[in-house]
C-alpha cells in the first residue's frame, strides 16, 4: 500500500529511509513546540491552547502535503511571523489576538486562491536557475547561523554585532558547556558523514543529547531556566494534559467571535467587532503575513527542492500545486486552531539530507507531531544544542549547490551571491529573494540582458522596490 501510494521505488527509496528522515526532520523542528507557545503566549493567547494548536497544525498541514504533493516537505507554524502577531499586531497596534488570527485566517485564504491558479506557480518558474541555487546555499548559511546562536556558539556583540563566545566570560556550566556539546555533536555527526552511516544526522541529535545528559548527571551542565538553560531530562511532573486542552477548547475558533475583536490605544479601546475589518491596517497587516509567508514558502521550496533534486531540468517543481494548496490550507487551519501562520519547513532539508524523497518522510513526522500532545516532556526536553550539530550539517550540504552556479557571468553571479549573503545578514529567508530579484532585474536589464529576465520578474522587481519603499 505504501508503494502505490507514495511511489517508494520510483523515487529511489525504502521505507526504512523515509521513517529515518521523517524521525530526524521532526527532530531539528521539535524546538517549534516549545518556542512557539512561549511568543505566543506574550500575545495573550493561552500557552497550553497554543502547544496543541502548534501540533494539530503541524500534523494537518503535513499530511496535507504528503497527500496532496507526495514530497518530504514538514510543515509547522513559522518563526517570525509568529513574533510580528505578538509585538507587530498585538503589542505594537494593539489589537486583540483574535483579530490578529482573523488576518491569518484571510491570509491563507488569499494565498489558496492564488494557490488554485498559474500566479504562484508562475512566480517560482520565473525565477532564474542562478537565483534558485543562490537560495538554497543561502538558506543553508542561513539555518547554520541560527544553530551556531541556538548553540551558544554565535552570541551578540556591541562591538561587532555578532561574535564567537568567550568561555572566559561566561558560565562555564550553562553557557559554555553548550557551546562545546554542540561543537562535538557537529564532529560526531560529521565523522559518521565520513564513514557513510545510515541516518547519521538523527544518530547525531541524539548521541548529543545523551551527552548532555551525561554532563547534567556529571555536574557539568547546571540546568538554569531563568537563563533560557532547560534541563536534558524529560519532566513528567510539570504540566496538566486536562488543562492543556481546556486551554485549547478557549483558543480553537476563537477568532470567529468578532465580539473578541478589539483595538486598543493606551489601555483604551477605540474599536471593535466587524468595524476592524474595513480598517487600513486590517489590510495592512494581512498583505504583511501573506507577503512573508509568500516568499519564505517559495524560498524554501526552491532550496529543500535543489538539494533533494525534486526540480526538472528546466528548474521547475512537478506537483507544486499540490504543494502550494497544503501549505495556504494548513495557515488558515492553524489560525482556527489556535496559531500563527503555519508554513513549510526550512528544516526539511534535515529529512531530504537523511533520504527521504517523498511523502511518506512527511507522514512520518506528522505522526510524531501527534504523539508529542501526548508525550510533550519527552519531545520538549530535545535541547537546542542537540538539533544545532544537524542544522549545521545540512547548512553544509546545502552549500554545496553554488558550486553550479556561473560565477564567471556577472549577471548571473552577482545577483545569486546578493541573495546568498542577505538571507543571514538580514536574518530572513524572502529579504534574501528580494535582494536576489531586484539586483538579478536591474543588473541585467542596465546591460541590455533583457532577453533573460522573464517578464515577471518585473513586476516582482517593481512591487519589492515599492515594499522596501513604503517600510
Amino acid at each position: 500500500m505504501l508503494e502505490r501510494l507514495f511511489k517508494l521505488n520510483k523515487s529511489g527509496t525504502n521505507v526504512r529511509t523515509e521513517i529515518i528522515a521523517g524521525i530526524t526532520t521532526f527532530m531539528t523542528m521539535a524546538y517549534i513546540l516549545a518556542v512557539n507557545p512561549n511568543i505566543l503566549s506574550i500575545a495573550g493567547i493561552p500557552r497550553g491552547g497554543v502547544f496543541v494548536a502548534t501540533a494539530l497544525a503541524a500534523v494537518v498541514g503535513t499530511l496535507l502535503m504528503a497527500l496532496m504533493s507526495n514530497y518530504p516537505f514538514v510543515l509547522a507554524p513559522g518563526m517570525g511571523l509568529n513574533a510580528f502577531l505578538t509585538f507587530g499586531v498585538v503589542l505594537g497596534m494593539g489589537y486583540s489576538w483574535q483579530f490578529a488570527l482573523c488576518a491569518v485566517f484571510v491570509e491563507g485564504l488569499v494565498f489558496l486562491a492564488l494557490s488554485l491558479t498559474p500566479v504562484r506557480e508562475g512566480i517560482f518558474n520565473s525565477i532564474p536557475l542562478s537565483l534558485k541555487r543562490a537560495v538554497a546555499a543561502g538558506i543553508g548559511l542561513f539555518i547554520c547561523f541560527i544553530a551556531l546562536q541556538t548553540a551558544k556558539i554565535v552570541v551578540n556583540n556591541d562591538a561587532t554585532l555578532v561574535s564567537l563566545v568567550s568561555f572566559k566570560n561566561v558560565d562555564f556550566h550553562t553557557h559554555g558547556i553548550t557551546a562545546v556539546l554542540a561543537l562535538a555533536g557537529t564532529i560526531i555527526t560529521g565523522f559518521m558523514l565520513v564513514k557513510n552511516i545510515k541516518g547519521a544526522i538523527l544518530l547525531g541529535i541524539l548521541a548529543t543529547w545523551i551527552l548532555g545528559m551525561v554532563c547534567e548527571c556529571c555536574g557539568i551542565f547546571v540546568p538554569d531556566p531563568s537563563k533560557g538553560f532547560f534541563s536534558t531530562y524529560p519532566s513528567f511532573s510539570t504540566g496538566d494534559i486536562s488543562k492543556t486542552f481546556q486551554e485549547f477548547g478557549s483558543t480553537c475558533g476563537a477568532l470567529f467571535n468578532p465580539e473578541l475583536w478589539t483595538h486598543t490605544v493606551n489601555n483604551e479601546v477605540v474599536g471593535s467587532g466587524w468595524s476592524l475589518i474595513k480598517t487600513l491596517d486590517f489590510f495592512v497587516v494581512m498583505f504583511a503575513f501573506f507577503f512573508v509567508d509568500l516568499f519564505d514558502t517559495l524560498g524554501t521550496l526552491i532550496g529543500v527542492s535543489m538539494k533533494g533534486k525534486f526540480l526538472d531540468d528546466k528548474g521547475r517543481l512537478p506537483r507544486i500545486s499540490g504543494a502550494l494548496c497544503a501549505d495556504s490550507i494548513a495557515t488558515s487551519v492553524g489560525a482556527v486552531l489556535g496559531t500563527s501562520t503555519t508554513t513549510t519547513y526550512v528544516e526539511s532539508a534535515s529529512g531530504v539530507m537523511a533520504g527521504g524523497r517523498t511523502g511518506l518522510t512527511a507522514v512520518v513526522s506528522a505522526i510524531l507531531f501527534a504523539l508529542a500532545i501526548l508525550f510533550a516532556p519527552i519531545f520538549l526536553a530535545i535541547p537546542g544544542f542537540a538539533t544545532a550539530p544537524a542544522l549545521i550539517i545540512v547548512g553544509y550540504m546545502m552549500l554545496s549547490s553554488c558550486a553550479d552556479i556561473e560565477w564567471k557571468d556577472a549577471g548571473e553571479a552577482i545577483p545569486a551571491f546578493l541573495a546568498i549573503a542577505a538571507m543571514p545578514f538580514t536574518y530572513s529567508i524572502s529579504d534574501g529573494i528580494m535582494f536576489g530579484v531586484i539586483s538579478y532585474t536591474v543588473i541585467n536589464l542596465l546591460a541590455g540582458n533583457t532577453k533573460r529576465i522573464h517578464w515577471i520578474m518585473y513586476i516582482l522587481t517593481v512591487l519589492f522596490i515599492a515594499k522596501y519603499a513604503l517600510m
